[in-house]
C-alpha cells in the first residue's frame, strides 16, 4: 500500500491549493483537515479513481524548475509543466511542441554554414496564468541558463551558443560561436524547457533556488502543479493548454519509493499506473510480472552503467581545501597499468546476466546510442590473469604476505561508492569480489540516492564531488547528437570548487588530444566525418580507461494495463507525451 501520509494528501484534493500557497511562502503545511484515524480509515477503503493518474519515482523530487534539476526525476516532473520548443521521438525525429515548425535547411531555419538556427512558434499559446508565451519567454530562458551566479544544471546544453535573440514575438534565432551541426539541442527535449519570464525574471541570479515558483510553476503543458510535499506533486488539467484537455483530472506524483515496491504497486496491487526506471534485479521483477496488472517496457537508448575511476586524490586537500583536484593526482590510478587491470577484472557478463537479464546487455562502449557512433574496435575482456600482471608490472605487489598489494608503504585499496540500489550493491559485491582476488582492498560506501545524484554543491557526497576512488551510476547522451555528452570528458568541463561542482567531468580526466578531437567534430558539419571523429573520441577514452563502461541499460518502466497511449522515447522524460496518455477503453470506468 502507498504510505498514509501521500494517500491522506490524495484525500482531501481542495488543500491542494492551499498546500501550494504555503510552500511558497516558506510554511509547513499539513494536507489532511480530517483527523488521522479517520483519514487513514477511509483512504484504506477507498476505491481507486479511474480520472486519477498515478506515477511513482524512486528518488523524492527536489524543485519543479527543470534548470535546476537535482536529477532525472525533476525533470520528469516538471515536465508535465513545462515544455521544449520540441523533442526527439524514439525513431530519433524531431517532434514540435511549442514550435509552429521543425527548421531546415529547405525552410531556411537552418543556416548553411551551421551557425545559426531559426525557429517560429505556435501564436496560440499561453501560460497557466493566462500571459501568452513568446519569443522573449525563449530568450530569457537562456538568460537564465546562461547566468553562472544561477549555476543551472542544464548550462552545458547551451555552452555553443553565442545570442539567443527575438526577431519578433513568434520568431526566435539561436546564434553559435562557431558552424554546429548540433543546433537542435538548445531548447529540445527535457534540458530545453522553457520558463516564463514576468515569474522568473527577478530570480535571475544566486537565489534562484530560493524561489516560490521553482514549487509552484506557470507552464505551458497539458497540466498544472497544485501542490509540492516531500517530494509529493499534485496537478490538475491545464484548462487552457495549447493542444486541448487531457484525460485525466488528475495527475499524483510520488517520490521516495524503493524500485521494487514501486514496481509492485503497478503490476501487482493496482495502486498505481507508472513507475520509471525500475533498477530492480530480472528474477525479482519477473516474479512480478506474473499475473500482473500490468506489464514491463525496456528501452534501449543511451543509458550506459559506467564505473568511473577518479584520476584526482579524493583524500588530500590542496591549500585552499579543495578535495578531488586534478592538482593533486591519484596515487595509482593516475597510472595507466592500475585503471588497465581494474578494466580487466570487471565480469561485465556476470553482472548483465544475473543482475539484467534483458534488461541490459554487457559493453565496452561508452558511446552507444545512435548506433552509429559504436567503436568495432572497441571490446571487452575479463582476466585476472592479465589484470594481476598488470599490478606487477606497475609495481604493486603483496611485500608482507597479507594477501595485499603495496608500494613504497601504501596499500592497495579503494573506496567504492554508488547510490543505495540492490541492483548497485549487488554490482559493488561482483566487482569487489574480482578485485579482492587481484589483492585489492575494497570498502564499499553505500550513499543515500538523493545525496549522491544532488547538484546541490553542499551535498559533498554527490557523484560530482567524487570524494571515493571508485563510483558507479548510469547515464547517457540526451540527444541522438553526441556533442554535450562527448563533452564530458574535456579538460574544461572537470568539476570543481571553483564551478561549484556543475561540470559533468567528475572523473578529472584530461588529455588535449581528446579535446582536439571533440572541438573538431563539434564543428564539423558532413555527418560522415563527424560519425568518425566521434567513434575516434570512444576509442580513445577506452584505450586511456578514462571509463569503464560496464552494461547498455534499458530503461525498465512499470505501466498499467488501464493505460493507453503510452509512448516512450530515449530522448526525453517518460512524461514527455503525458498530454496523449488516456485510459484503455476495456478499462475505462473500472
Amino acid at each position: 500500500m502507498i504510505r498514509s501520509g501521500f494517500r491522506t494528501a490524495l484525500l482531501v484534493a481542495a488543500a491542494g491549493i492551499a498546500l501550494a500557497i504555503a510552500v511558497a511562502c516558506g510554511q509547513s503545511t499539513n494536507l489532511s483537515t480530517t483527523p488521522p484515524a479517520e483519514t487513514e480509515a477511509i483512504a484504506q477503503g477507498q476505491e481507486r479513481d479511474p480520472q486519477t493518474l498515478r506515477l511513482l519515482y524512486s528518488p523524492a523530487v527536489v524543485t519543479l524548475n527543470p534548470h535546476l534539476a537535482t536529477g532525472y526525476q525533476d525533470f520528469e516532473a516538471a515536465r508535465i509543466v513545462y515544455e521544449p520548443l520540441a523533442s526527439y521521438n524514439q525513431a530519433g525525429e524531431l517532434v514540435p511542441f511549442l514550435a509552429d515548425e521543425i527548421p531546415s535547411a529547405e525552410n531556411g531555419g537552418v543556416a548553411a554554414d551551421g551557425t545559426s538556427v531559426t525557429w517560429t512558434l505556435r501564436p496560440d499559446v499561453t501560460w497557466t496564468d493566462g500571459k501568452p508565451f513568446t519569443a522573449d519567454d525563449v530568450v530569457f530562458t537562456f538568460e537564465l541558463i546562461h547566468n553562472p551566479a544561477v549555476a543551472a544544471a542544464t548550462a552545458q546544453y547551451y555552452e555553443g551558443v553565442k545570442s539567443v535573440e527575438a526577431i519578433d514575438n513568434y520568431t526566435v534565432k539561436i546564434t553559435f560561436n562557431h558552424p554546429t551541426a548540433a543546433w537542435s539541442v538548445p531548447f529540445t527535449g527535457q534540458t530545453g524547457l522553457i520558463l516564463p519570464r514576468h515569474i522568473f525574471e527577478q530570480a535571475n541570479g544566486p537565489d534562484a533556488r530560493a524561489v516560490p515558483a521553482n514549487l509552484q510553476p506557470m507552464g505551458t503543458g497539458p497540466y498544472k502543479a497544485l501542490g509540492f510535499e516531500s517530494g509529493t506533486v499534485l496537478y490538475e488539467p491545464n484548462s487552457s493548454y495549447w493542444g486541448g484537455r487531457p484525460a485525466f483530472e488528475r495527475v499524483e506524483l510520488l517520490g521516495g519509493l524503493a524500485p521494487y515496491a514501486a514496481a509492485r504497486e503497478v503490476l501487482q496491487t493496482n495502486e498505481a499506473d507508472f513507475a520509471q526506471n525500475l533498477q530492480v534485479e530480472a528474477e525479482a521483477l519477473s516474479e512480478l510480472e506474473t499475473n500482473a496488472t500490468g506489464h514491463v517496457t525496456n528501452l534501449f537508448g543511451p543509458q550506459v552503467e559506467r564505473i568511473m575511476l577518479n584520476f584526482a586524490n579524493p583524500f588530500a586537500r590542496t591549500e585552499d581545501g579543495e578535495r578531488s583536484s586534478p592538482k593533486i593526482p591519484h596515487p595509482y590510478f593516475s597510472d595507466l597499468r592500475v585503471r588497465q587491470a581494474i578494466n580487466l577484472a570487471i565480469d561485465r557478463d556476470t553482472i548483465a546476466k544475473t543482475l539484467y537479464a534483458s534488461a541490459g546487455e554487457p559493453t565496452a562502449q561508452l558511446l552507444v546510442a545512435p548506433s552509429d557512433y559504436q567503436s568495432k574496435s572497441v571490446t571487452y575482456t575479463y582476466d585476472l590473469a592479465q589484470a594481476k600482471a598488470l599490478l606487477d608490472q606497475a609495481g604493486w605487489v603483496d611485500t608482507n604476505g597479507d594477501g595485499l598489494r603495496d608500494k613504497g608503504g601504501v596499500t592497495l585499496q579503494v573506496l567504492f561508492q554508488a547510490a543505495v540500489n540492490p541492483v548497485r550493491q549487488k554490482t559493488q559485491a561482483i566487482v569487489s569480489d574480482s578485485l579482492k582476488k587481484l589483492g585489492i582492498d575494497v570498502e564499499i560506501s553505500r550513499v543515500r540516492l538523493d545525496e549522491f545524484f544532488s547538484g546541490d554543491p553542499k551535498d559533498t557526497r554527490s557523484l560530482n564531488h567524487f570524494y571515493a576512488d571508485m563510483q558507479i551510476y548510469s547515464t547517457g547522451n540526451e540527444s541522438p547528437d553526441p556533442s554535450t555528452y562527448m563533452g564530458w570528458w574535456t579538460c574544461a568541463n572537470i568539476a570543481s570548487q571553483a564551478n561549484q561542482w556543475q561540470e559533468p567531468n567528475n572523473a578529472r580526466y584530461c588529455n588535449p588530444a581528446y579535446d582536439r578531437l571533440w572541438e573538431e567534430a563539434t564543428q564539423e558539419l558532413d555527418p560522415d566525418r563527424r560519425i568518425e571523429l566521434f567513434r575516434q573520441m570512444n576509442e580513445l577514452l577506452a584505450k586511456d580507461v578514462a571509463v569503464i563502461p560496464v552494461v547498455h541499460r534499458a530503461m525498465t518502466n512499470a505501466v498499467s494495463n488501464r493505460l493507453a497511449n503510452v509512448e516512450f522515447t530515449p530522448w526525453d522524460a517518460s512524461t514527455w507525451t503525458i498530454k496523449d496518455w488516456h485510459p484503455a477503453a476495456d478499462a475505462a470506468g473500472s
